[in-house]
C-alpha cells in the first residue's frame, strides 16, 4: 500500500537570500512614523523610500544601480507639508510616483530618467479631496491614470489623474478607519478591510458593496486583505487571544473560511503580497525579522505553508518588485526591498534549478507596463483584461515613443480657470499648471537645427562662389 506523504510542488524549495553589503542602500534615515503601510515602492528603474524629514514630509527615489552609502545631502521629493504615509509607482510609467500624506493631499511626481539631481518640491498634479490624512494609495492595474486613495476620514476616492479630478467618491460605505484597499487583477473590483471589523468587496464605478463579511478575524487589531486567484480573498488578522492568523475566503460563500491558520503571537500587522503567476503569497510582518510564504491552490486545504526567510534585524517596511524587474536567468521569482532603520536591503526569492535556460513553468506570461484602457473609457464602463508580456528574453523596456505617449497623457493640461473649482460632491479640483510638453520642446530644437543647417549651406555656397570668382580672375590675368 503506497501512501502520498509530501505534496508535489515546484515551489517547495524556494529560498530567500539577502543581497551582499555592497548591493544594499546605506545611510538612509527611514521614517519613524507608526503608520502600517509599506513605506517603500520599487520598479525596474527606481526604488523609493519614505524618509525622516524636518518641517514636512519627504521620500527618497534612487536609481536601482545607485547602491552603497547614500550621501546625507542626496536630493529628496519634499513637497508635502506633513509626514508622507504611503507611496506607489505607476504601473504604466516607471517615472511617475504618487504620494499621500498627513497634510490631507495626494501628489503625483515625475522622476527624471537618471534620478534626482535637485530636490523636487513642485508636483505635476496635486489632488485634494480628503479632509483627514491620506494613508492608502493604489494605482489601477489596467486603466491608465486611475488612482485610488483612502483617508482617515473613512472616504475612498477614485481619481482621473490626467484631469486632476475625483470621479468617484465613496463616503458612506465605511463607518470607521480603512485599514487596507486593493484592486483585483483586472481592476473590476475593490477589496477593503476596515476598523469596523468588516471585509467589503466593492463595485468601483457604482460605489456599491457587492459582498461583505463581518468579523473575518475575532481580534481587535488591524486586518489586511488581498485578492488571490479565482476571485478568492486572503486575509491576515488576529484571534481573540491576539494570535496572528491567515485565512482564505470565497466571497460568494462568506460564511466560513476555506482555510484558517494560526501563526504566532507577535503583535506586528502582516502585510500580504500575492504573486498571481506562481500562486505564492508572502507575509511580511511589520517589526518582524522574517518573511513567511504559502502556496495558494485550488485543492483543499488551499493554503499550503512553504517556508520562512529569517534574518536578525526587524523590518520597518517592504517593497515588492514587479515581475518584469526580476532576473529570470537566475530563477528569481520574487524580490523584496526590506527597510531597516538606516538602510534598504534587497532580498531575493529563488527556485533552485540546475539549468541556466529559461524556465517556462516558473515564468508564465505576466502583466506588462502597457495599459489596456484609458481613464475616461474605464470610468464610462469599459472593462479590459491586463496586457501580458513574455519574460523569455528578459523584460525589454518600452520604446521612448511609448514612454513619451504615457508621459504626455499624464501631463495633459486642462483649460480650467485659474482659480480652484468645487463641484456638488464637495471635491476641490485644482487646475493644471501649463506645462511645455516634451514633444513641443523637441520640435523646437529640430526647427532650430534645420535653420542653422540652412544658414551654414547658404554661407558655404557664398564662399564657394567667391572662390570661383577669384580663380577666374587669376586665370584671366595669366
Amino acid at each position: 500500500m503506497s501512501r502520498k506523504v509530501v505534496r508535489t510542488s515546484k515551489f517547495r524549495h524556494v529560498f530567500g537570500q539577502a543581497a551582499k553589503a555592497d548591493q544594499c542602500y546605506d545611510d538612509i534615515r527611514i521614517s519613524q512614523m507608526t503608520w502600517d503601510s509599506n513605506f517603500c515602492s520599487v520598479n525596474p528603474k527606481f526604488v523609493a523610500m519614505i524618509v525622516d524629514a524636518s518641517g514636512g514630509g519627504a521620500f527618497m527615489v534612487l536609481p536601482l544601480n545607485k547602491t552603497g552609502r547614500i550621501d546625507m545631502s542626496y536630493p529628496t521629493v519634499c513637497g508635502h507639508t506633513a509626514p508622507v504615509l504611503d507611496i506607489e509607482f505607476c504601473p504604466h510609467n516607471d517615472n511617475i510616483i504618487a504620494s499621500s500624506s498627513e497634510d490631507c493631499s495626494v501628489m503625483i511626481w515625475e522622476i527624471p530618467d537618471g534620478g534626482l539631481t535637485t530636490s523636487l518640491t513642485e508636483p505635476v498634479v496635486k489632488l485634494e479631496g480628503h479632509s483627514k490624512r491620506v494613508g492608502i494609495l493604489s494605482w489601477h492595474p489596467t486603466a491608465h491614470n486611475v488612482l485610488m486613495s483612502a483617508g482617515c476620514d473613512n472616504v475612498l476616492i477614485l481619481w482621473n489623474v490626467a484631469r486632476g479630478e475625483a470621479m468617484v467618491r465613496m463616503d458612506t460605505l465605511h463607518t470607521d478607519l480603512i485599514y487596507s484597499a486593493c484592486w483585483n487583477r483586472d481592476g473590476s473590483r475593490i477589496l477593503t478591510s476596515c476598523k469596523d471589523k468588516t471585509l467589503r468587496v466593492l463595485d468601483p464605478r457604482k460605489g456599491t458593496v457587492i459582498y461583505e463579511k463581518e468579523k473575518p478575524h475575532e481580534g481587535s487589531r488591524p486586518v489586511r486583505a488581498v485578492f488571490v486567484s479565482d476571485g478568492k480573498i486572503l486575509s491576515t488578522g488576529f484571534s481573540r487571544m491576539s494570535e496572528r492568523q491567515v485565512a482564505l475566503w470565497d466571497p460568494k460563500n462568506f460564511g466560513e473560511p476555506l482555510n484558517l491558520q494560526e501563526l504566532d503571537t507577535s503583535s506586528g500587522v502582516l502585510l500580504p503580497f500575492f504573486d498571481p503567476d506562481t500562486g505564492i503569497v508572502y507575509l511580511c510582518g511589520k517589526g518582524d525579522s522574517s518573511i513567511r510564504y504559502f502556496e495558494v491552490t485550488d485543492e483543499a486545504p488551499y493554503v499550503h505553508y512553504l517556508s520562512m526567510y529569517s534574518s536578525k534585524e526587524s523590518q520597518k517596511g517592504m517593497g515588492y518588485m514587479p515581475k518584469r524587474g526580476l532576473e529570470v536567468n537566475k530563477c528569481e521569482i520574487a524580490r523584496f526591498y526590506k527597510l531597516h532603520e538606516r538602510k534598504c536591503e534587497p532580498i531575493v526569492m529563488t527556485v533552485p534549478r540546475k539549468s541556466d535556460l529559461f524556465q517556462e513553468d516558473l515564468y508564465p506570461d505576466t502583466i506588462g507596463p502597457e495599459p489596456s484602457v484609458e481613464a475616461d473609457e474605464w470610468f464610462e464602463g469599459k472593462e479590459a483584461k491586463p496586457i501580458l508580456i513574455s519574460l523569455k528574453d528578459g523584460f525589454v523596456a518600452t520604446t521612448k515613443a511609448k514612454e513619451f505617449k504615457v508621459h504626455k497623457s499624464l501631463l495633459k493640461t486642462t483649460t480650467a480657470s485659474a482659480g480652484s473649482q468645487q463641484d456638488n460632491t464637495g471635491v476641490r479640483h485644482l487646475p493644471f499648471k501649463l506645462l511645455v510638453t516634451e514633444f513641443e520642446f523637441l520640435s523646437d530644437i529640430k526647427t532650430k537645427e534645420v535653420q542653422s543647417l540652412r544658414k551654414e549651406v547658404k554661407d558655404l555656397k557664398a564662399a564657394l562662389e567667391e572662390l570661383t570668382k577669384r580663380v577666374s580672375e587669376l586665370e584671366s590675368k595669366n
